[in-house]
């Protein structure tokens, strides 16, 4: 039986943000560095994310994110530590799909299986599952019915930050129905209504 370890203490801001600079993600997920907010901590990362963008758009129809690394040496209490990750995940599906009753649990359970599935410890999460349904009208009468989910969560990372990073990535992917493995596999069609 394998010995169990506590997680590695995390690497200091510098090398956080050099490690997640360095990562590579799938080549249906373009992840770029944005500005990151201030005011929320001395240290900040922030990234964005979308799902198989078109050209050179930079929104998708598809899935977009937003990742947010914070770092405060002073650890304030309700992050139970000195690094706190803020993410927002949000992508459109079928109608038929967002009357699911179940459907805030499942996103929600999507961000635990994948930071659980890369062994990311995190304590102190929090966070939303919206899904929002939407109907056109009048001159929007032709866009039709839509849906969409969108996952709002912060949590504080246990050991290296890039298994969470991944797991953000995970979680963005598995919301605009691409499942993990599924890179480089052609869609015959989209699960998504015509509305974004």
């Amino acid at each position: 039986m394998a010995e169990l370890r506590p997680p590695a203490a995390p690497p200091s801001f510098a090398q956080a943000t050099a490690d997640v600079r360095s990562m590579s993600f799938r080549d249906d997920l373009v992840v770029r560095e944005i500005a990151a907010p201030t005011g929320l901590a001395p240290d900040a990362l922030a990234l964005a994310a979308d799902v198989r963008p078109e050209g050179g758009a930079e929104d998708s129809p598809f899935g977009t994110g937003r990742l947010v690394l914070l770092h405060d040496d002073d650890e304030p209490s309700a992050w139970e530590g000195a690094w706190r990750i803020v993410c927002f995940a949000q992508a459109p599906l079928e109608p038929d799909i967002g009357v699911d009753p179940l459907l805030a649990d499942v996103a929600w359970s999507w961000l635990v299986d994948a930071l659980d599935s890369r062994h990311a410890g995190y304590r102190a999460a929090s966070g939303t599952a919206t899904k929002t349904l939407s109907k056109g009208f009048g001159t929007l009468a032709a866009e039709g019915d839509g849906a969409q989910i969108e996952l709002r969560a912060s949590w504080s990372p246990s050991g290296p930050i890039g298994p969470h990073v991944e797991a953000w990535a995970e979680l963005l992917c598995m919301l605009a129905g691409l499942p993990p493995g599924s890179e480089g596999i052609t869609l015959l069609g989209s699960r998504r209504s015509p509305r974004g």
